[in-house]
């Protein structure tokens, strides 16, 4: 039975390749990584043979036709990505005691950058803080309608079962496979290690289904650490002009109790987009809404007292003009602790070429100050508000990096206080298929009381993506 597989496999002038690259991911995926090698490989033999059938002259010509659509089609995607990814940059440090890091740092690196590659990473829309889970994803592609792939015949011979039977398409095609790898420090002693590879199919009917694993760790001074294996399964798909995504999973933990998550978005385009002959976003008013439930994953501590909470608002993103965006955010969270908090964050930024100015401005208020009890950075009244300045561009055709600093102040009990973030992200491009992100982060912008003493938060950010 092996023997046949690997001769299979064999035919695919990909096959040996992704069986490498998958072979390479097999300790963190395990079984997962496997039966998409399976689904991969029925795929593309497929396609070798429908290669292989003869088309006549018109119907190639259709068929370039789509091809040229579609290729431009996802030359405007990427465009729209590159554009609405500075808001990632720039939105998720901005926003404190974040869901998955706690950190308040005004341009912090949290998701991938795209680059202006044929690989399409993870189509992020817009950015919000870390605590929003902000995935909004741009419209699944329209599937191809189907094409008649057997060659016209002259003969007045009926056809057998064997000459008209077609190709069987897999109900669920591998499409793609990343890594998230997050590592928080700060010196007040708390670290947050995050470690989570997802793994995403694409239906017949173009929706998709992901499946989301991995390894966290929280460490905190006076805290038994806390070591947290997440399982979520989740669909996107679209309904009229709609785009849903939904998920829900469990947290397993080490030596507290199991907790259930979700989350659900849908995104509804008021206005929409436009795009210039060479892919770049003219204009568009994208609304979504967005819930979210589970575990407060900001440290040790919050986890050690099993503190969930319900987050749910709405996020608005305006491209005013090619090179001017505004993004807009608010979210209400209830604690099963009886708090409650109002968050809201705007930014508004302008390119300049490969340079771009920004403004960010961040609420956020608790109706109580638990932090003592409770665990987590829960202020009466925090402000913070600061001016970015970024660079962005190819450092050489495998290379693409952004530098970005922004200063401002930040604001908590009455008092005011500088506040400064600086970062770096590079995106590294390994083959047409693979790219790999790696980041770092400073910045000073408070995520807990410290009283007179400074604060001083690092983040090492990454991922890995792998396109089928």
């Amino acid at each position: 039975m092996v023997d046949s597989f690997k001769a299979y496999l064999f035919f695919s002038r990909y096959s040996l390749y992704t069986e490498l690259v998958l072979g390479c991911l097999q300790i963190q995926l395990g079984v997962i990584c496997s039966i998409g090698i399976w689904t991969l490989s029925e795929t593309k033999l497929q396609a070798v043979q429908a290669h292989q059938t003869w088309k006549p002259p018109s119907e190639l010509t259709e068929q370039a036709t789509k091809v040229n659509a579609e290729s431009a089609e996802q030359e405007s995607k990427l465009r729209i990505h590159r554009d609405f990814r500075a808001l990632t940059w720039a939105g998720s440090t901005g926003l404190a005691s974040a869901r998955v890091s706690g950190k308040l740092n005004f341009g912090d690196l949290e998701f991938p950058m795209p680059l202006p590659y044929r690989l399409k990473p993870k189509p992020i829309l817009m950015a919000a803080p870390e605590n929003f889970n902000p995935d909004l994803r741009l419209p699944p592609a329209r599937p191809e309608p189907p094409q008649n792939s057997s060659p016209p015949t002259t003969s007045s011979e009926p056809k057998t079962p064997d000459a008209v039977s077609k190709p069987k398409t897999p109900d669920a095609v591998l499409e793609s496979i990343y890594t998230d790898y997050r590592y928080d420090t700060d010196n007040f002693g708390q670290t947050n290690l995050f470690f989570e590879p997802t793994v995403q199919f694409r239906l017949n009917n173009g929706n998709k289904i992901f499946f989301k694993t991995g390894f966290n760790l929280f460490e905190q001074r006076g805290v038994e650490s806390v070591t947290n294996f997440p399982l979520q399964v989740g669909w996107q798909g679209k309904i009229g002009q709609a785009t849903l995504r939904t998920a829900a999973g469990v947290d397993v933990f080490n030596r507290l109790p199991t907790a259930i998550n979700l989350n659900a978005k849908v995104e509804v385009p008021i206005s929409p987009p436009r795009v210039s002959s060479s892919g770049q976003l003219l204009s568009a008013v994208i609304l979504s809404g967005n819930l979210e439930q589970g575990p407060y994953k900001s440290n040790a501590r919050t986890l050690d007292n099993q503190i969930t909470s319900w987050r749910f608002g709405p996020d608005l993103y305006w491209q005013i003009d090619r090179n001017t965006s505004l993004f807009s955010s608010l979210r209400l969270g209830s604690y099963n602790d009886g708090n409650s908090e109002v968050q809201s964050f705007n930014r508004l930024e302008r390119k300049f070429g490969q340079f771009s100015l920004a403004a960010n401005l961040f609420n956020w208020s608790f109706d109580r100050n638990l932090e003592r009890t409770s665990g987590y950075f829960s202020p009466s009244d925090f402000l913070v508000y600061n001016a970015e300045v970024a660079w962005e561009g190819d450092i050489a055709n495998f290379l693409r990096c952004r530098l970005a600093a922004n200063l401002g102040q930040q604001r908590l009990k009455g008092e005011f206080d500088n506040a400064y973030t600086y970062q770096t992200r590079c995106t590294v491009k390994v083959s047409p298929n693979i790219e790999a992100d790696l980041g770092y982060s400073f910045s000073n912008v408070r995520n807990q009381e410290t009283g007179g003493s400074a604060y001083g938060g690092n983040s090492l950010t990454g991922q890995l993506r792998v396109k089928f």
